[in-house]
């Protein structure tokens, strides 16, 4: 401990400002927290928890933002007076609330504190809060606190203010660089792009459309700041699944970003395709948002790694987003809005392909009529989903295992994820839980023939 005489102590911000900070409302530390400030020993950076100044009064007051006064060196008590800023004439003052607190073990809680005028007339057009100690501690000199600077804006302001993060309902203003009713927001509004949803579905499928109907007043760094924010909004862990005949199975998220396709039995994920199969992916995702009674919806991405990753290949590595993309001029991308893949009903056409090959079944249908009739000890009477270890046991005698065949291909199980819309099925989140509970079925029997192929 230094002799009294012999410390240098300071003032101190514990916390951040949490922004933007508007007139009429409280000042408040990052994440929603009270600001706190710190009496602090600027020797050992250790609050000064008893002892002199421990517990005493902090005035909290506003200072001009470009008061940059070096930290590594001690300002006068004078420079910092002349840098405090008072309000405007005929105007209440700047700092309103609670602008004393006091210190408890070192550490006071700044109260409800606001701004009564915005920062725009000052000389820096931004302020600082400052802290600095009332009480009088014999010859020890404490440092003043300042924070970072901060532009403070009229209340009416927050009307239009910028969300972090973003949300996909959010309109499209709340992102940076767009300004409700300003020219990007008009021209936008004019391609139906109203939500930051739509915006991110015309990011991914075709972002040089959206550059151009920008147009060339916004500038690279602008599109880049804007593009960034719209790309931090939380996106549920919901994939989607869809196909044309005769085309391979794309995998994308609820804003049109392919996550990868299905292609004769394998998972590829989406940095691992070529930039035609890339191409051919996105042209898929948009015939999708303008058919989305064929999309099938999957819970994450574990769906599709399913039981054993032997039998089904997935070649794992990290998305990338797609750069270019052919979206139609129509702007058809707006009815992913419209259901937001919601199971189609009973009367719509069906999405599953018909071949599904299990033990010489030719259809889905038989493969559902198959499940019905099976019979095996402990069989599971008034569902479809059987549980697997019951299935096992019914099937790990060798009277069972010899009429399956061990070598045959998952390219028709994989298949099921096709549309096929001349074969009807009654409720397709029932057909899909039936193909994952018979896809984990059959691997379990391949592991118990191999196991019995071993010990023979």
């Amino acid at each position: 401990m230094h002799p009294s005489e012999s410390r240098i102590l300071q003032l101190q911000f514990l916390n951040a400002i949490s922004l933007p900070v508007f007139t009429g409302t409280r000042i408040e530390g990052e994440g929603c927290t009270s600001m706190q400030v710190a009496l602090v020993d600027k020797l050992t950076g250790q609050v000064v928890s008893s002892g002199l100044g421990s517990s005493a009064r902090v005035e909290i007051v506003a200072l001009e933002g470009d008061f940059d006064g070096d930290e590594r060196e001690d300002w006068t008590l004078d420079t910092y007076r002349n840098n405090m800023v008072k309000e405007r004439a005929g105007k209440k003052p700047l700092l309103n609330g609670d602008v004393i607190a006091t210190l408890k073990d070192g550490i006071g809680v700044v109260g409800n504190i606001m701004f009564t005028d915005n920062s725009s007339w000052t000389r820096s057009r931004k302020f600082r809060l400052g802290a600095r100690l009332l009480d009088n501690i014999g010859d020890v000199r404490v440092r003043e606190a300042r924070s970072e600077p901060f532009v403070v804006r009229d209340h009416r302001g927050e009307l239009y203010k910028k969300h972090y993060p973003p949300s996909l309902s959010d309109e499209v203003w709340r992102l940076e660089k767009i300004g409700k009713d300003g020219a990007f927001h008009k021209r936008l509004r004019k391609e139906r792009v109203n939500t930051v949803k739509d915006f991110l579905v015309l990011l991914f499928l075709d972002p040089t459309r959206l550059r151009s109907v920008l147009g060339t007043g916004m500038s690279a760094k602008m599109w880049e700041v804007m593009v960034e924010h719209a790309r931090t909004c939380v996106l549920d862990q919901k994939l989607y699944s869809y196909s044309a005949p005769e085309k391979n199975a794309v995998i994308f998220n609820v804003v049109g970003q392919v996550v990868g396709i299905l292609s004769n039995g394998q998972y590829v994920l989406a940095d691992k395709l070529s930039e035609e199969e890339k191409v051919d992916a996105r042209q898929l995702v948009t015939s999708a948002f303008a058919d989305s009674d064929k999309i099938i919806t999957l819970d994450d991405e574990s769906s599709l790694n399913m039981a054993s990753s032997s039998d089904l290949s997935i070649v794992q590595s990290s998305s990338n987003l797609p750069s270019e993309g052919n979206f139609p001029e129509d702007s058809s991308f707006h009815k992913l809005d419209r259901s937001t893949f919601l199971p189609p009903n009973t009367s719509s056409p069906d999405y599953m392909q018909s071949v599904f090959s299990v033990g010489g079944l030719s259809t889905f249908e038989d493969c559902l009529q198959g499940v019905d009739h099976l019979t095996y000890p402990g069989q599971a009477s008034d569902s479809l989903i059987c549980d697997t270890d019951t299935m096992n046991r019914a099937f790990c005698t060798d009277e069972h295992l010899q009429y399956f065949e061990t070598d045959c291909s998952l390219e028709n199980t994989i298949n099921a994820f096709r549309p096929c819309p001349s074969i009807p099925i009654g409720n397709p989140q029932k057909a899909w839980n039936v193909l994952v509970s018979v896809l984990r079925w059959w691997f379990s029997i391949k592991r118990i023939i191999a196991r019995k192929t071993r010990v023979r």
